[in-house]
C-alpha cells in the first residue's frame, strides 16, 4: 500500500506541504481543514497538476476526521496568527485549545501514526499534542530545527558565496529568540565555519538566523513564511515513511541528554519509521550548555504558563 499522510490545516504551510509530498511522490494525502470547500477546492487543484507534474499520487481534502484513518503520518500546521491587539497569553490559549482539539480528534482515528507539529509556539505546541494524546513520546515531534538550520545554512551560503550543497549546519534548542546555533557543528564540505569565516561574521549570520522567521514577516507585513516550513516537514515526513534514520535536529522529548530532563527542546535525533529512534547527545562546551538550558527552561516557563491557559 501507498503511504498516507494527514496535513491538518489547509494554510499556507498546509496547502505548500501536500503539494511538496504528492509531487514529490513522497505520499498520498489527505488534507484536511475546518472551513468547507478549501481542502476540497486545493485538492482538486493539485490533483489536476498531476499530468503535467508526472505522478499518481491521490490527494483528497475533507472536513471529515474520519478520511484519516489509516494514515502513517499526521502533520499538523493549523493554527492562529496572532493579531494586532492580541496578547501573548490570547495566542497561546487558542492555538494551545485547538491543538489540543485537534489531535484529540485525529488520534481517534490515526493511534498508530506519527504525529510531526508545526504550529507556533512550536515547542510548547509539540508538548501540548503529546500531552493530550497519550502516544509514547517518540511518536510526537516538532519541525522547527530543520527549518532553523535550513536558514542558517542559506545564510552561510550567501556569505561565502558557495553551493547550500556543500553545507551542513546545526541549531538546537527552542524556535525562537533563544534557539543555538553551533558553528562548530555546523561545515562546509566536512570544514568548520569557524575555520572559514571570522568571529563576528558568524555571530551576526547566527542573529540573522534566530530572527530569520521574523525578518520574512516584516517584508512581506501580512503573513509568514511557509515555503521552507513546508520544505522542512516534507523532509522529515519523507525520513519517517522511508524508515531513512536520518540525523535531524527536530524538537523531540528528552529525558536524560544534555542534563536535561522530561522536556521537549529541539535536538539532533535520528528519524525512522517509529518517530524519534534515539536522541544524539553533542558534546557541547560549558557556554553552549548553557546556552542551550536557557532555551529548554525559557520553553518550559511558556508551557507552565500555557498549562493554566487551557480548557
Amino acid at each position: 500500500m501507498s503511504s498516507r499522510v494527514a496535513v491538518l490545516g489547509a494554510g499556507n504551510v498546509g496547502s505548500a506541504l501536500a503539494q511538496r509530498l504528492a509531487e514529490g511522490n513522497i505520499a498520498d494525502v489527505v488534507l484536511l481543514d475546518v472551513i468547507a470547500g478549501r481542502p476540497q477546492g486545493l485538492a482538486l487543484d493539485l490533483t489536476q497538476s498531476r499530468l503535467i507534474q508526472g505522478h499518481d499520487r491521490q490527494i483528497l481534502g475533507t472536513t471529515d476526521y474520519s478520511d484519516i484513518h489509516h494514515v502513517d503520518v499526521v502533520v499538523i500546521t493549523a493554527g492562529f496568527p496572532r493579531k494586532p491587539g492580541m496578547s501573548r497569553d490570547d495566542l497561546l490559549k487558542l492555538n494551545g485549545n485547538l491543538i489540543q482539539d485537534i489531535t484529540r480528534q485525529a488520534v481517534a482515528v490515526a493511534p498508530d501514526a506519527v504525529y510531526v507539529v508545526v504550529t507556533n509556539p512550536l515547542d510548547v505546541m509539540t508538548h501540548v499534542a503529546w500531552q493530550v494524546s497519550g502516544l509514547p513520546p517518540q511518536k510526537v515531534m516538532g519541525m522547527a530545527g530543520v527549518l532553523d538550520a535550513a536558514r542558517f545554512a542559506a545564510f552561510i551560503a550567501l556569505e561565502l558565496n558557495i553551493s547550500v550543497k556543500d553545507i551542513r549546519a546545526m541549531v538546537l534548542g527552542g524556535h525562537g529568540d533563544l534557539m543555538v546555533p553551533l558553528p562548530r557543528y555546523s561545515s562546509v564540505s566536512g570544514i568548520p565555519i569557524t575555520e572559514l569565516l571570522p568571529a563576528a561574521t558568524i555571530d551576526s549570520l547566527i542573529q540573522r538566523t534566530r530572527y530569520g522567521g521574523a525578518e520574512i514577516v516584516n517584508l512581506l507585513q501580512t503573513g509568514s513564511a511557509f515555503y521552507t516550513p513546508a520544505a522542512a516537514a516534507a523532509l522529515m515526513v519523507e525520513a519517517i515513511l522511508s524508515n531513512q534514520a536520518r540525523l535531524l535536529p527536530v524538537c523531540a522529548y528528552v529525558e536524560h541528554a544534555y542534563n536535561l530532563k522530561g522536556m521537549y527542546v529541539g535536538v539532533p535525533a535520528r528519524i525512522d519509521r517509529q518517530g524519534v529512534a534515539q536522541i544524539v547527545e553533542l558534546s557541547l562546551t560549558e557556554s553552549e550548555l548553557q546556552a542551550l538550558h536557557a532555551s529548554a527552561y525559557a520553553v518550559q516557563g511558556v508551557i507552565a504558563a500555557t498549562q493554566s491557559l487551557l480548557n
